[in-house]
């Protein structure tokens, strides 16, 4: 699949926003779309006073409300929406990890819409974790890389001397590239499924996989059979035979721990692992999310949903 490294007029007017947001020292934590919801249905709160108010809570807005500047590059980019009278960005701005990310404005229903939010924390975290700083990396790949998170903690820790970013959403590798290009991070970016494309003997491979039954299908959240795990599962398998000897995959992902207490993600990956020759090691890092999840018809036999972090590696 080819490249999509293209920059655009509209490119170069996104980039100009992210510099002005850093100038200015911007800061946006996305919340989760529950919180989202709550937060912009309070009363007397529902249109744009500031420039978090529209980059990161997506309310629409009344010219004036932006700096001149920001508004112009906006308009550039081909990302301002009207709305009534008013405006809306179609694209939001948060920050992780001290870098400043470009995604998709709030609600994200769209199929290509690219998503962060809690996930994209905590998968940074697990990555910053598993990464001493300044350690020395040769291949680096993100498989559905989204908007770049885990590549971009990552190589901020490490330089790798290639770094390469999957996804299947257009959208998303635009705005990886422009995140990256934005921290000043070298990044190719691909159009694939998975490592599709990716060189064998890659030092460290990421992934964060969609892992909620979605009866929608949406690419960035359904993570298919086995309550959701089907994807994870898959991406290891493909992961492996990539890595190089004493590489290293980094799997952040949920699993649905079922009555009784039951693990048949970790069951599988295991097993996997086992079968590979490589050793795994296996954590929970965050006991019980999307609770909501369980009163639905795929979950009936579930107890909770944890988000688990997952390192297999492979042998020298």
């Amino acid at each position: 699949m080819p490249d999509s490294t293209a920059a655009t007029s509209a490119d170069d007017a996104l980039l100009a926003l992210l510099r002005r947001l850093e100038e200015t020292g911007y800061d946006f934590v996305t919340p989760t779309p529950l919180t989202h919801q709550r937060v912009v249905r309070r009363p007397g709160l529902q249109e744009a006073r500031s420039v978090r108010d529209v980059l990161g809570w997506s309310r629409p807005f009344r010219e004036g409300v932006l700096p001149d500047d920001l508004f112009e590059a906006l308009a550039a980019a081909g990302v301002l929406a009207r709305d009534g009278a008013l405006w809306r960005s179609t694209v939001r701005v948060s920050r992780v990890h001290g870098l400043l990310f470009l995604h998709s404005a709030f609600p994200t229903d769209d199929e290509d819409s690219v998503f962060l939010g809690p996930d994209s924390y905590r998968f940074a975290d697990f990555v910053a974790a598993e990464i001493a700083e300044g350690a020395t990396i040769g291949r680096l790949a993100d498989i559905g890389g989204g908007a770049g998170v885990g590549a971009l903690t990552a190589a901020a820790r490490c330089r790798p001397q290639e770094a390469l970013l999957t996804d299947v959403n257009c959208r998303a590798l635009r705005f990886a590239r422009l995140n990256a290009a934005h921290a000043g991070i070298p990044l190719a970016v691909r159009e694939a499924e998975g490592l599709e494309g990716a060189p064998a003997g890659t030092d460290l491979i990421l992934a964060n996989p969609p892992y909620i039954v979605d009866p929608a299908g949406r690419t960035y959240r359904d993570g298919g059979d086995l309550h959701g795990g089907e994807i994870s599962l898959e991406w290891a398998r493909t992961a492996i035979p990539k890595l190089a000897p004493g590489g290293r995959f980094l799997l952040y992902t949920g699993s649905a721990i079922l009555m009784g207490g039951r693990d048949r993600l970790q069951e599988e990956l295991r097993r996997t692992a086992q079968e590979a020759g490589c050793a795994l090691a296996y954590r929970e890092l965050d006991p019980d999310v999307f609770g909501e999840e369980l009163d639905t018809a795929p979950y009936a036999d579930v107890e909770r949903i944890a988000v688990v972090g997952c390192v297999i590696t492979k042998p020298r």
